[in-house]
Parts: C-alpha cells; sequence; structure tokens
C-alpha cells in the first residue's frame, strides 16, 4: 500500500502523521466508529461508487481493511455514522461527473449495522421517488436522521425526517419545503433555492443551508410539521450560483457558522466572493452576520502569489461536523475548513467577532489523475474530519487521505 506522505505546498502549524493512497480511489466524505480501541475511518469515494474502511488506530499506519462496491453511476460518498448505525448517501451522477446518461442509478439511503465495524451489514433501503436521492444528511444517533432530500412533486432537495426506530424499516416521519419548491402545486421554482444540508439538529431546532434561499431555522418540536422561525437570505453579492453550502450551529454561544461553496475553476467563470461568516443567532428570529473568517492568503515565499490565480476551485467547501459524536472533536471555539486549492485552514472562533487563521496545510498538486475534475490537475482539498485524539483527516479529488495533527497538539 502506498504510505509515503507527500510533502506539503505549504504548512503552518500543522504537520503530516500518515497518508493512504486509498487504492487509487480519491474519496469526499468521512464518518468514524471506535470499537474495542480500534479506530474505523468510512469514506466514501467521489469517481466510483463504494465505500472503503481504514483502520486508522495508528494514524500514522493506516490500513485499508475493506472495499464495498455501490450501485452504478450513483453517488455513494455521503455517510454519517453513530450509534452503531451508518447512514450512506443515495444520489444520481451529475453531468460533467462521470454520469452515463442512459444507465440506471440508484437514490435514497443505505442503512447499514456497524455492529462488526470492519463487515458493515446493509439494514435496509428508503428511497425519496426521485432521482436526486439525497445529498448531504444529518443523523447523530437516535430515532431520527435529517435528510436533504428529493421528493415527487418537488424541485430539488426540500427536508426530510426519516424515522430509524426500526432501522429495517425506515419511515418519513416529517418534512418541510418552501413555496416556490412545491412543482405540483403550481409553485414557479426559483434557481437553486433548495437544500443543501445538512440539516443540523440541535434540541428542537434544524438548522439548513438553503443555497440561495440562504439560512433557514425551523422548529421541528413537532417532528410531523417543522414550523419557519427565521430566514437569512444572502442575496447574490456573494457566494457562487448556488448560495449557502453549510450552516454549523453552535446555540449555546448564540452563534451560527454559515459559508457558500466555490463552483467555478479559477478563469472560467467570474463569481462573486465565496466566504465562511459568522451569524448571531441569540435573537434566533433575527440572526445577522456579525463577522468574516479571514479569506486564505499564500505567504511570503509561496510558489504562487494568489489562490486565486493557482487553478481548480478556490474558496470554501467543507467544514468539520463533530455533531456532538463522542469520537470526534467538538469543540465550539474552533473550525476546520476544507478550503478547495488553498487546503486546510483552521480558524479560532474564540472571539466571534474577531475570527483568525491559526494553522493550515496545503497539499502538493497531485502527479497522477485519478478523476475528471479539476481542469488543471491541482491540489481540491474536498472534506476535513477531526477525531477527538486531535487527528485530523484531509480528502482530495485526486489524493488519497492525509493524515494531519496540530504542530502544538
Amino acid at each position: 500500500m502506498p504510505t509515503t506522505i507527500p510533502t506539503p505546498a505549504l504548512a503552518s502549524g500543522i504537520e503530516a502523521v500518515g497518508y493512504h493512497d486509498l487504492d487509487g480511489r480519491p474519496c469526499i466524505k468521512m464518518a468514524m466508529h471506535v470499537v474495542d480501541d480500534r479506530w474505523y475511518l468510512y469514506l466514501g469515494p467521489l469517481w466510483e461508487p463504494g465505500l472503503l474502511i481504514l483502520d486508522v488506530t495508528d494514524p500514522a499506519d493506516p490500513q485499508l481493511v475493506r472495499r464495498l462496491d455501490g450501485p452504478a453511476n450513483t453517488w455513494t460518498f455521503q455517510v454519517q455514522a453513530a450509534d452503531g448505525l451508518l447512514i450512506q448517501g443515495l444520489e444520481r451522477i451529475e453531468g460533467g461527473w462521470g454520469l452515463t446518461p442512459d444507465d440506471p442509478s440508484e437514490e435514497g439511503i443505505w442503512v447499514w449495522d456497524l455492529s462488526a465495524p470492519a463487515d458493515p451489514q446493509r439494514l435496509s433501503h428508503w428511497q425519496t421517488g426521485t432521482e436526486h436521492g439525497t445529498h448531504r444528511n444529518f443523523y447523530a444517533g437516535g430515532r431520527y436522521a435529517h435528510l436533504c432530500a428529493g421528493a415527487p412533486g418537488f424541485y430539488r432537495h426540500l427536508y426530510r425526517i426519516v424515522d430509524l426506530e426500526d432501522p429495517r424499516h425506515p419511515v418519513e416521519a416529517g418534512r418541510w419545503w418552501l413555496p416556490e419548491q412545491w412543482l405540483a402545486g403550481g409553485a414557479t421554482p426559483k434557481p437553486f433555492s433548495s437544500v443543501h444540508g445538512p440539516p443540523w439538529v440541535v434540541g428542537d431546532r434544524a438548522y439548513i443551508s438553503y443555497m440561495k434561499a440562504g439560512m433557514v431555522i425551523l422548529d421541528i418540536s413537532d417532528i410531523a410539521t417543522p414550523r419557519l422561525v427565521s430566514r437569512l437570505d444572502f442575496g447574490d453579492a456573494f457566494g457562487s450560483m448556488i448560495g449557502v453550502h453549510t450552516v454549523l450551529p453552535i446555540p449555546h454561544r448564540g452563534i451560527a457558522v454559515v459559508s457558500t461553496e466555490s463552483i467555478h475553476e479559477q478563469g472560467s467563470q467570474i463569481e462573486p466572493l465565496n466566504l465562511t461568516v459568522i451569524v448571531d443567532i441569540s435573537d434566533e428570529a433575527n440572526p445577522r452576520v456579525i463577522s468574516w473568517v479571514p479569506v486564505p492568503v499564500p505567504p511570503a515565499g509561496a510558489p504562487f502569489d494568489s489562490f486565486h490565480r493557482k487553478g481548480g476551485r478556490f474558496g470554501p467547501h467543507n467544514l468539520h461536523h463533530g455533531q456532538g459524536h463522542p469520537d470526534l472533536d467538538n469543540r465550539d471555539d474552533r473550525l476546520y475548513q476544507a478550503y478547495f486549492n488553498a487546503g486546510l485552514r483552521v480558524y479560532d472562533v474564540a472571539d466571534p467577532y474577531e475570527p483568525r487563521e491559526i494553522a493550515s496545510y496545503v497539499p502538493p498538486d497531485p502527479t497522477e489523475r485519478r478523476g475528471l475534475l479539476p481542469t488543471e490537475l491541482t491540489t481540491q482539498s474536498e472534506d476535513v474530519l477531526v477525531d477527538r485524539r486531535g487527528v485530523m483527516y484531509l480528502t482530495d479529488k485526486n489524493w488519497g487521505v492525509h493524515i494531519l495533527r496540530m504542530s502544538d497538539g
């Protein structure tokens, strides 16, 4: 297995402790499950369907213990693990990402039993009824999974709640949508007015990244009939054509982190600045932006003068999601963000009015193309997951998984 650690293009405050090539199968999303002091990282591949299981008990010596195939023509890279279950999203691959237009695909979620962590058993398949399937979902254990899911008669994705009391027979328990999404009711959809997810749930509130509709807060005290609390519209001045990508709430501090997603590769089409901001939600009926997270800038002497001109996408992508998981980092004063061609950025948000970057790690540009994108073969950090040991896992479109740690511990 190739385990040589690639030399980073740039690094500040972060050191590499391990690497795994994943047998040449780049992944995006990750989930953690710990059993009998063994640490298992579940990864969803990007360029082919399936599921990879990596034993990261020793971060310096990761071992690929299992690869499971997935349904053809289907993205399966969205994974969430909690309470001994793994929820895997299924959706039809989009054009330009390897779709075979005339071939069938699968959709919905698969529910896996992780009792034998290296040999998961599929318990059930819940379907949305549309090829959109599910995108970024939320499962933090317990009875309900909160999904970004398609539905017949609706535009793109809405918020659907699935009851997993019997994980062999999931059933829908509730749903919520914007009026302009209800096509069957005669609505005219607004482009990208759709859930992106995950619908992040804390207590009886769901915080939802709703793409061009902004950030939505719902009261879900009645699971069957969620109710709108507020919506913060970011308009067209900032962010790509899809709008808000992630909402990460920290309600006990009265704040939420909101980010957009860069879509276009640098030079292919000019889009407004993508951003990560801190939103005051102490008055949840009137959320307001209070600060900007710093945009990455290469240091003096870097091999490139600007991430804007480096190639590939530049801008925020996925944030680390602890979701209260006992084996993950759940600090409320630190953000970990995959930033496409700017690699991994770590921010101190102890003072929400003055977030500051404290560490970064930019992998080198890949030397071997494993997928269709980006057009120019360059680093494209996709997602980051941080375990409670402080070990950080960083994925890329054309790399395996980089295993990192803060230099100061």
